[in-house]
């Protein structure tokens, strides 16, 4: 049965003692995670889900060699002002309900918060364009209010959950522009950022999202697109044991550019005054 949103509850948060076991990493670039759904599950054809006693772990890790789970917002903002060195990103795309009643409880118990990137298109619908499913329900407008009252960054994943590089113009505005104004409407807060429906990005993608509103975009592989409204992440899986955390954090400066110092062009990579506004 799944739980009332607007009563979930919140553990205290325990602090852990780092272990000696691996040497305490030095965050060189923002390292950003992406989840998907937390729940128990037997089949998973895109890896798209964790279960709460792989999440409970993987959150242990990284408080144990001194990092914390954020919101990306929160992040860059630190990061901004020097203060970002022992803080990663935590998302979960496409707004799964089960975010409430797993997630939450979990991020609480240890200190983080994380960004919620929700379809506000598809309020207590389902993830339809996963053909080969298994269905899973998405949050109502209940949901994402208790998410942001549980201390959750709330962002856009799209109305529909649509590719944008395949849409036209009107469109590709929609699911940008009126996206954030729907998301804003139910949480009664600036809807700052916006992540790319199976993270495929172009050079037109990317300037709507800019000129959506949005402070920063998240992706997956962005490349040469690579900039405050395309940043990478790292997928984490069910699979990802303390061993495989500890290779994608070593392996994160080979396998993704480093971010300018400022907001950039989608095309060039240079700074442009005034971005992200």
């Amino acid at each position: 049965m799944s739980a009332d949103p607007a009563h979930v509850p919140v553990p205290v948060a325990v602090p852990l003692a780092p272990t000696a076991s691996l040497p305490r990493l030095r965050p060189v670039r923002p390292w950003v995670l992406m989840y998907h759904s937390v729940a128990e599950h037997t089949e998973d054809p895109y890896n798209i889900t964790v279960s709460p006693g792989r999440l409970d772990r993987q959150l242990r890790w990284l408080r144990r060699r001194g990092l914390r789970g954020v919101g990306v917002g929160e992040l860059l903002r630190e990061r901004a002002a020097g203060r970002g060195a022992g803080l990663v990103g935590l998302t979960f795309d496409d707004g799964y309900a089960d975010f409430i009643e797993e997630a939450v409880p979990l991020l609480r118990r240890h200190g983080c918060t994380a960004t919620v990137f929700v379809l506000p298109g598809r309020l207590g619908g389902s993830n339809e364009w996963d053909p080969l499913g298994p269905r899973k329900p998405l949050l109502t407008e209940a949901g994402i209010r208790a998410a942001v009252g549980a201390g959750m960054e709330i962002g856009s994943h799209g109305l529909l959950h649509r590719d944008l590089t395949r849409t036209d113009d009107e469109t590709l505005r929609q699911e940008t522009e009126g996206s954030r104004a729907l998301v804003e409407e139910i949480t009664g807060r600036p809807a700052r950022g916006f992540c790319y429906p199976y993270g495929t990005i172009d050079h037109r993608a990317v300037r709507a999202v800019r000129e959506a509103g949005y402070e920063y975009g998240c992706a997956i592989d962005p490349g040469p697109l690579t900039g405050t409204h395309a940043l990478p992440r790292v997928h984490v899986g069910e699979e990802d044991t303390a061993l495989r955390l500890y290779a994608k954090r070593l392996l994160h400066p080979l396998r993704r550019r480093a971010l300018p110092s400022g907001p950039t062009t989608p095309t060039t990579g240079t700074p442009l005054t005034g971005a992200g506004r």
